[in-house]
């Protein structure tokens, strides 16, 4: 599966954002509790052994955070700084229109968000000899993306150790993983 061209990592920050904020801190995360991205890209080039390129996709509408922006290109990402209507999911429509760009190319694909808008464009990416992921809160990925052949899942903070330190998840523990001295301190 996959090829040695490379793979690419398409982050929907504001979905990443807002689920840690919202449904797992139960506020807006602080600096240093946001994911190390450049742990993702790393993890995605470890994990399938190729070179790996990463997009991060902005709304920009109304403030284009520039230190962000710099830092982004430090790590590595290309950023894609978009703006429009507020009434239009403007991140979303490009990572739409990038997973379609992507058809007609050979590409490995990680998409970095939970957001089941983007299982279609997933699923018409399947069946090849590309390498699909998506890299997310493992419970809070989008059902959708559970019945596209291939695809492979993986956990942010579990797996790509995106965190400096453990969140406050609750999640299902296969029990070839569990470790009490985890639950008795």
């Amino acid at each position: 599966m996959g090829d040695a061209q490379g793979a690419w990592v398409l982050v929907d920050g504001e979905n990443i954002d807002a689920t840690l904020g919202g449904s797992i801190l139960g506020r807006r995360p602080q600096p240093d509790e946001r994911p190390r991205w450049d742990r993702i890209l790393s993890f995605v080039e470890k994990t399938w052994q190729q070179p790996t390129q990463g997009l991060f996709f902005l709304n920009a509408t109304t403030n284009l955070p520039m230190t962000f922006v710099q830092a982004l290109v430090a790590l590595g990402y290309k950023p894609v700084p978009l703006s429009g209507p507020s009434d239009e999911k403007i991140v979303d429509i490009a990572i739409q229109r990038t997973l379609q760009a992507l058809r007609d190319r050979d590409e490995d694909v990680m998409l970095v968000s939970h957001d089941g808008d983007f299982a279609d464009d997933m699923r018409a990416l399947a069946g090849g000899r590309r390498r699909l992921g998506v890299l997310a809160f493992g419970e809070f990925r989008n059902t959708g993306f559970i019945t596209i052949p291939g695809l492979e899942t993986y956990d942010l903070e579990f797996d790509a150790g995106a965190f400096d330190a453990p969140l406050p998840r609750v999640r299902v523990i296969p029990i070839d993983e569990f470790d009490p001295t985890q639950f008795l301190r």
